[in-house]
This record gives C-alpha cells, structure tokens and sequence, in this order.
C-alpha cells in the first residue's frame, strides 16, 4: 500500500497553551517525545542537553504533566527496486513480487507440516495473514521498480526481525502455451521439466532479507543483498530499501491527517509563544528561542526531511501572525523572508504551501499597509526605529520573487503607500476634528476649539517634517511630509472663520491671534515641499484676518500705554541698582523698552504677506510707537514734579538727573527700531508699489520727530540741574561763612560738605552731563545722601557707608568690596530696599509675611477654620465652601460665642471689585457647623500675583457694640488647586484646615505707617491697628469670661 498524508493548515487552530492538551497540544507534544527518543545526529548548537532535559522543556512548554511512554511503534518500509534477480520463467525473466512482514525472533522456527518448505516459505507458513503486506507482481523483469511504501506495526524493537521475500509468481497455463514457450526458448527445456514436477500455481523463491531492528538506524536507505535458501544459486541479486521508524500512535493517531511540515509549523508556534510568555521584560521578541527548543526543532526536521526551506515558510507565516498579535521585532521578518528569496530558485514548494506563502505575504502587507496608516499613533517619534523596520519589511515582500509569482496582479507599494497616509491623514484630522468640536454656538468657543485643532495640525506637520520624513524617504522612497501637507492644505481648515465676518469685536479678534500665528507658521513649511501643482489653499490665508488686525493694533497700543502710564505712577525716579554696578536711569526707562518690545514682536509675529498692506501697517506701528514715547516724556515730567514738590531741592536735582538719564535711554532705544522692525527689509519687498519719497516721509520723519522732541526735553532738564547747582553753591558758601564765624567750628569742618557736594556734582557732570553720551556706570555720590531725608534715621547710617565705600573701594583701585559688605551693611541696606517699594509692594509684603506665618503655625490656641477650596481656570472662579470652625474662643459673658466668618482677599489694589462674603451667624457654639459655599470671580494672573490671599476671618455678632475678634487665617491663592501645578480642567478640592491667628508686630507694617502722605498706605494700617486692638480686647474678654 502506498501512504499518502494531506496537508493541514495549522495557524488554522489555535494552538496556545490554553488548548485542551488532549485535543490539540498533546498528539504535538508526543511528536516531540518521539522526537527525543529517536533523536539522531548532533544539532548546530555547541550545547549538548540530555533527554531529560529536554522532556522537561516540551512539559513546561506545552503545560503537561506527565510523560507518556511509548508502547507500540511503526516501522515505514519502501521497496524502491531490486536488480541481478534470478529468472525463473521459461522465458528467462521472472514476474517477481515481494512479501514484507515483522516476526517476533521464536516465530521463524515454527515450521510448516511439510519439512522441505521450513525455510522458503517462512512468511507463507508461519507468519499471519494480516501482518504480511505484498508489493505489486512486476511481469517479466530482472530488474523490478516497485516504489510502495508500507506501514508495519511492532511492540517491542529489541524482540523482532524485519522479514523480506520475494517471489516469482507463477498461474496457470495450457499446454498450448506450454508448446509455444518450448518452441521459442529451447534453453528453458530444464525450467520446463523442472515445473511440470511442482504442483500447479506454486510460486518460486526468488531470495529473501532478514533484518534485525535492533541494528537499524532511525531513518535508513540502501541496498540489501537476497540471501538463498539453498546453495544451488548463491548470487540472488539485490533489493533497494528505505526505512524510517515512528511510534505507532504518530502516524495512527497524532500525525493522522497532518503532514510533518504542518506539525513542525505548529511546534514552532507553540515553543514561540512559551518563550515570549516567560519573558520578564516587555521588549520585542528579537526571534530567539532558548537552546533545547532550538535542538527540538533541528531534531524533528531532521527525522521528517523537512526542508530548510519549508522551515524558513513555517517560521515566516508563525512570525507574520504573531507580529499581529504580540511584540515581535520587525527584523526577525525580515531575516525570515531574505532566507524566503534565498530558497526559491532552490526548491519547488508544493501547491499548498505556495498558496499559504502567497496568501501570508499577501496578508502581511495589507496588515503593514494598516499600520502604516496608522503610524502617527502605533509608532510615536520615539518608535520611528520601528516603523522604519516595517517599512523595509514590506518593501523586501515585494521585491521577493516568491511574492512575484504568487500574486501576478500589479501591486505598486509605493501608491499603496501613498494611499495609506492620505486615508490615516484624512481619518486622523476627522478625529481630531471631532474632538474638538465646540460644546456651544458661541463664537469664542468655536474659535478656541479652531485654535486647538490648527495646533494639532501644525505639531503634526512638523513631525511630518523633522521625524517621519526622513523614515519614510529611506525606506520606501517617499516625501511623506509634501503628502500630509498637501493632503491637510486640502482639508479646508478655513472654513470656520467665514462664519466670522461681521461679528469681529476686541474679545474675538483676541482669541484668533493664536490661529493666525499657527496658520502662518503651517504655511511657512511650504518651502519644504518637494512637489508644487495647484496652488494651496493657505496662500490666501491671511485674507481671513483683515477684520481682526485693526484690533489687534489697537490692543497693543493700549496694553502699552497702560503699562508704561503704570510704570511712570510707581517711579520713585531713583537710579536701578543691579548688584554692584548702579545703572542711571529708573525703572519706568527700562519698563518702557519692554514695553515697546512686545509691538516690534507683534511685527515680527505678523509678518503680513501683502507688502503694501504690510506697509501701511508698519507706519501704524511706528506711529503708535511714537505717540507711546512722548506720552512718556510727558508723563515722566509730571512725575518729577509731583515728587519734587514734597522733597528738599537736593532730591529733586537728583530726581532730574535720572529723567534726563531715562529721556537718553529712550532715545537710545527709538534709535534701534529701524534696525528691530527690518526697515531695509520692507523696503525692498515695498519697493515696486511704495515710492522712495513716500517711504521717506513717513516712516523716517515720525521717527525724527520724536527724536527732536526728546532732544529738547533733555535740554531743558540740563538747563535746570545748571541753575539748582549755582544756588546749592550760594547756600554752602553762606553756611561756611557762618560755620566759620563759631569758634568751635574749624575751617575744615566748615569746608567739608561744600567740597564733598562739588566733588559729588562735578563727577556727575563730567560723567554725564558734559558729554554726549550718558554711558557711564558710576553712580553720583550725592544721590545716596540724598536719600536720607527721606528715610528712616537708620538709613542716614548706610548712606554713610556707602559713602565711605565709594572712597575706600576707589573704583577698584582699594580695598575688595566683599571686605567692605559687612553683615550690618546688608541688614541696613535690606531695609533701605524696603523702604525704596511702593506702597502697594510693601502691602504685598505684608501679606506675604502673614501667609509664611501661617504656616509655620501648628497650634490652635484661638481655634482653627475649615476650608474646602478650588479654582476654575475655563470659569475664573474661586470656589470656597467654609465647612466649620471648631476650639473657637467664648467671648461673651455666657462663656460662648456667636461666631460667623468674614472672606475677602487680599491684597485690596489687586482685587479691587471682589466684595467680602459672610457666613449665616451661629449662635452659642464654640464649634460652628457653617457649610456654606461662595465664588470669587478672579483671574489666574490676579491668583498668581504676590501676596494674593484668602483672608478668612471669624468675628463673635454683637449686637448693641461692634463685633468681638476670634481669630484670623491666611491662605495663600498660588497653593488653591487650579491655580497651583498644571492646571487641571476640573482640580478635585482641597480641604485645608487653617489655625487662627492674631496679629503680631511687623517691620513692614511700621515702614507703611511712617508714610503719612500716601493715603492708600494710611487706610490700610489704619484697618490692620483696629484688629490689633479687636484682637487686645478679645484677650480682655478671654479672661473675663475665665
């Protein structure tokens, strides 16, 4: 009989270790166990491992039990040929066939009932009918070809021979046919007598083969010689053989239906998924297996002549699908189908197999099309080492030659490609676009979720452009980037600002400055594109803008001249100091060149495509920018003025000194704006639709205009700092005369203070007066004494100082000044700074102080407050729910108290309209449940501002006299969740328990109370001296009520 096998597809099953062993894994693990026994050879590993080792591996890897042993096994027998047989027919040929059987080794001596056939007819005789298999009767032929193959069951190997005869078979014939033969073969005369003596249809013996099993190989192919049974004839001939050993169970039952390649391929996946599910790490599979799955494998190909080739199939379609469903590294494919293209012109696969190759590399590119299309997500810029192995692994499917012949249509990976980044850029923008939709009709909304989905478009672009590009480009040969642009150019990202037109105001115009930024950076990258057809649809974008950019001017210069109104309101026209090198001017100086800077920004940030249009708003700029300066120089003279009236004469010299310094330094700064806003750059892109004359007067003559208004602004200032120092001189000359006339003055004494005021003056006016430029870095002596007038008297003692620095560091000619900076010197130059800051500034510090103070406090002596607290940036609210306070001072004669609470913030100038809220009146308890919730409207800025405070306070109701003081608690707004950290959409509360205090003694405090003309500064002490003595009289009451 001739056994055939059919082919099974085994990723068909699903072959994991989850199976039901006995179903599935278990006719594989005892091909496996068959493998182990019958193992021959020595694999191409260095490591040897014993069976034991091995069966260990397939239990753990196929989550067996126990090992099976093996019973009954099967001997596969191929008689291929035979040659140099005898010729027993009268014809001198023979019509040989063969009788194959295995017989326990005590079988063969049973003989027959007739003695002369004991030893011819040993399978005839004594062997059973069922176990002796027949090859096909070969008529006429010395030289028979059988190739039968045939399947012989035995139990035990070491008790039974292989047992082979062949004979010549002989029918029945007529003496007709006898005559015939005589006549035509005088030769066979002998063979003629010789068989008219046998009985009819007996069959001759042509020879016979006796193997022992023991003494074969596993697998065995060769020549046997056909042993006699007599000595009439010893040269019998030979007959070729192949034999191949399995357990009977692997061909009855485990490789029923399967032909060995679908075993190996199923092995393999199951050794594959056993060593990636005992991988401590979660890195990619790199294609390694551990060393006795490596031997188990060579070992089954080598018993069942798998071909490299089918193992480098197996290994590619079980790699291809796992890729699809674990972490597996692209390069073990690509290795898998380089070995593919190797093997293809070396063997011919069987149709199955060609179409399971086929369909996997068809498979496999569409899943790698699939994720292609998807890379922006699968493969982030960190993973482009991974997309760039995909790409090379589709582009090799297609250039096999295995992929060639299997899949004759056309297949251009270089469209497919194409075509998988515009369906994901396409599908990408819809979800994006998506989730940025507008959760109202409000156009401010429509616009933000607009500016967010722009800037996702524009990230993306520049991924495309710096990261994906270049992964695309080397591996498949394609301009990514042009595609995505051109494919989102494409996608109408304008169509939203349509719906704006007529419905611009201040708010709106704000609000699309961000997209005109993202639209203009995304059509910036145009320059990147390889491929120019159609125009795009962004070369127009800035069309969609010319309603919003009169706002947009008209909020810069307001801001603007806010900030620089502002800047010259808190000057105290005091040179800056920046460590140890004093700079000449204020601070309203520099605040004016930050000031101007954020319009040449908004320039540069516009970068208006339309020269003429650009144009005509560079003059507007620099029209603003110069009403911006003489605003300026007005303000700044009023200031001066404000400050000197309420200053001695020296001060006020002083104080015209550093305007006409911030005056230079303004000047210096209009001189650096045609350099700034590229004058010369607009001029050539203007120069085919502005004429020269026109450009020249307008831009240039606005520019020296305000230059000449400063020049004669700083002129009068000189010409007043020149008539105040000829009348300081007439005063230092009258009081020397008098210093002179008293007898205990001497002449030097008398003398010092004019020379030390010439010395002072005349340095400044060599240093900044009389010369051009106002460059130098040296400080006037006379400034520093100047203060003294109007500082503490402790301060008199540090400008002292810090003129006695000025001399003994001598410019850097004397002693250093680390020797000089002493600790005291530090302390009294901390107050000086102190004292130096505005009111509101000091307020600041105040409260500042008080929040440090609350928390280090960590008793509480006066109770303590409870509190549930968030903000809302999307709302600008504060949310504050006052749930109790509890330990609560009794001051009232009952020994309670009628507690309620009192919420405002603080600083008041930076929260000017938020009102205090008040909680209901709890009467009688010492440990009030309020739980009540209120809302601040504030901003994030006036959050985040310095000393900016909830102020919680907890007063006892009266009702004939004012409200008795329990306590107060600070709770610093930059610590609310919302406002602290990154932010949240919806910060989850905190509840914060606040001991209550009561105020103490501050420096800050004192320096504030000392300014008796700023009003604002007056008002606030004079609130925070009320609770100090509220806080007095609740201390009384305490001990009454004890």
């Amino acid at each position: 009989m001739i056994v055939a096998s059919t082919p099974l597809n085994t990723f068909g099953m699903n072959l994991s270790i989850d199976c039901e062993p006995g179903l599935l894994l278990k006719p594989l693990y005892k091909e496996l166990l068959y493998t182990i026994k019958y193992k021959l050879g020595k694999p191409t590993s260095n490591t040897t491992y014993t069976d034991t080792q091995l069966q260990q591996y397939i239990k753990e890897a196929f989550g067996m039990t126990d090992t099976d042993k093996l019973i009954w096994h099967c001997c596969f027998v191929t008689v291929k040929e035979a040659k140099g047989i005898l010729g027993k027919d009268v014809s001198g040929f023979s019509d040989p066939y063969c009788l194959l059987t295995i017989m326990q080794k005590g079988q063969e001596a049973k003989s027959s009932s007739i003695p002369s056939k004991v030893q011819k007819a040993v399978l005839k005789d004594s062997a059973k009918r069922r176990e002796v298999f027949q090859t096909d009767i070969k008529k006429q032929t010395l030289n028979p070809v059988w190739d039968q193959t045939f399947k012989l069951v035995f139990e035990d190997i070491t008790s039974n021979n292989f047992h082979m005869e062949m004979w010549d078979k002989d029918e029945e014939v007529s003496l007709v046919q006898k005559f015939d033969e005589f006549r035509t073969n005088l030769h066979g005369l002998k063979r003629m007598i010789k068989d008219a003596k046998k009985e009819k249809g007996t069959d001759d013996f042509l020879g016979s083969v006796v193997l022992n099993l023991q003494d074969l190989h596993c697998t065995e192919d060769r020549w046997h010689i056909l042993q006699p049974q007599t000595e009439t004839y010893p040269d019998r001939g030979q007959c070729h053989m192949q034999f191949k050993f399995i357990h009977k169970e692997r061909d009855e039952t485990l490789s029923a239906g399967r032909s060995p390649y679908v075993n190996y391929s199923g092995i393999l996946q199951q050794f594959v998924q056993a060593h990636i599910s005992k991988q401590k790490d979660s890195s990619p599979w790199k294609g390694e297996l551990c060393g006795e799955g490596t031997t188990l494998l060579e070992h089954y190909a080598a018993q069942n002549d798998i071909s490299p080739f089918l193992q480098d199939l197996a290994k590619w379609v079980a790699y291809s699908k796992l890729y699809q469903s674990l972490e597996v590294d692209s390069t073990v494919l690509f290795k898998q189908l380089t070995s593919i293209e190797y093997h293809w012109d070396q063997q011919e696969l069987p149709y199955q197999q060609k179409q399971e190759l086929g369909d996997s590399l068809h498979d496999f590119l569409q899943y790698g099309l699939c994720l292609v299309s998807k890379y922006r997500d699968i493969f982030p810029p960190k993973s482009t080492p991974r997309l760039h192995t995909l790409l090379r692994v589709l582009v090799q499917i297609c250039k096999t030659r295995a992929f060639q012949k299997l899949n004759p249509a056309q297949f251009d990976l270089h469209d497919e490609v194409i075509d998988a980044v515009l369906n994901g850029t396409e599908e990408w923008f819809n979800i994006k676009k998506g989730l940025h939709q507008p959760m109202t009709k409000d156009l401010l909304e429509t616009v933000s979720a607009l500016s967010l989905l722009i800037r996702e478009v524009q990230e993306d672009i520049r991924l495309s452009k710096d990261v994906w590009n270049r992964v695309f480009a080397s591996a498949v040969q394609l301009d990514v980037f042009t595609v995505v642009y051109q494919k989102l150019d494409s996608l109408e990202l304008r169509d939203t600002l349509s719906q704006l037109e007529n419905n611009m105001d201040q708010s709106l115009a704000n609000s699309l400055f961000p997209v005109y930024l993202s639209l203009q950076a995304i059509h910036k990258d145009k320059a990147y594109l390889q491929k120019r057809g159609k125009v795009l649809q962004l070369t127009s974008f800035h069309e969609d803008f010319r309603e919003a950019l009169p706002y947009w001017l008209n909020k810069a210069f307001t801001t603007t001249s806010e900030r620089v109104e502002k800047a010259v309101h808190v000057d105290q026209l005091q040179p800056l100091q920046t460590g140890s090198v004093p700079v000449k001017h204020s601070s309203s100086a520099v605040d004016i060149a930050a000031c101007l800077q954020p319009i040449c920004q908004l320039w540069e940030q516009l970068s208006w495509p339309d020269s003429e249009e650009g144009f005509m708003l560079m003059v507007k700029l620099t029209e603003d920018m110069c009403k911006i300066a003489s605003t300026y120089c007005r303000l700044l003279k009023s200031r001066v003025k404000e400050l000197s009236d309420n200053s001695d004469p020296g001060s006020a010299a002083n104080m015209l000194c550093v305007v006409v310094n911030d005056l230079e330094h303004l000047r210096s700064v209009l001189n650096r704006l045609p350099q700034q806003l590229n004058w010369a750059g607009l001029r050539e892109r203007t120069r085919n639709v502005i004429g020269e004359t026109q450009f020249q007067n307008t831009l240039p003559s606005q520019l020296q205009h305000t230059q000449a208004l400063l020049n004669r602004e700083i002129r009068a200032a000189v010409d007043t700092l020149g008539k105040k120092m000829h009348t300081d001189i007439e005063t230092f000359v009258r009081r020397m005369a008098t210093r002179h006339r008293l007898p205990s003055r001497s002449t030097e004494d008398a003398v010092e203070p004019l020379m030390r005021y010439l010395e002072e003056e005349l340095k400044y006016m060599n240093e900044n007066l009389v010369q051009e430029n106002f460059n130098s870095v040296n400080t006037c002596p006379f400034k520093i004494l100047s203060l003294t007038d109007r500082l503490n008297p402790e301060t008199c003692v540090l400008c002292v100082w810090q003129c006695l620095e000025q001399c003994f560091h001598a410019e850097g000619n004397g002693l250093p000044l680390e020797m000089l900076h002493t600790d005291e010197y530090k302390t009294l130059q901390s107050l000086l700074m102190l004292n130096s800051m505005s009111y509101q500034q000091l307020i600041e510090k105040f409260f500042e102080r008080k929040i440090w103070e609350q928390k280090v406090c960590h008793g509480e002596k006066y109770g303590a407050v409870t509190l549930i607290v968030s903000y809302t940036r999307s709302e600008e609210k504060l949310h504050v729910e006052v749930l109790n306070a509890v330990k609560l001072i009794p001051l009232d004669s009952n020994g309670s108290s009628d507690p309620f609470v009192q919420l405002s913030l603080e600083p008041k100038h930076v929260f000017p309209q938020v009102e205090q809220r008040y909680t209901k009146i709890k009467n009688c308890d010492l440990n009030p449940l309020f739980e009540e919730s209120f809302e601040f409207p504030v901003t994030l800025e006036q959050c985040q501002s310095a000393g900016a405070c909830l102020l919680v306070t907890v007063l006892d109701h009266d009702t004939l006299r004012s409200d008795d003081f329990e306590g107060e608690a600070f709770l610093s707004l930059k610590a609310v969740p919302g406002v602290a950290g990154g932010g949240a959409p919806n910060p989850n509360p905190a509840q914060i328990r606040l001991p209550l205090l009561h105020p103490k003694p501050n420096t800050t405090l004192k320096l504030l109370e000392a300014r008796k003309g700023d009003r604002e500064a007056q008002a606030f002490v004079k609130l925070r001296r009320q609770r100090e003595r509220k806080s007095q009289e609740a201390s009384n009451n305490e001990g009454t009520t004890k």
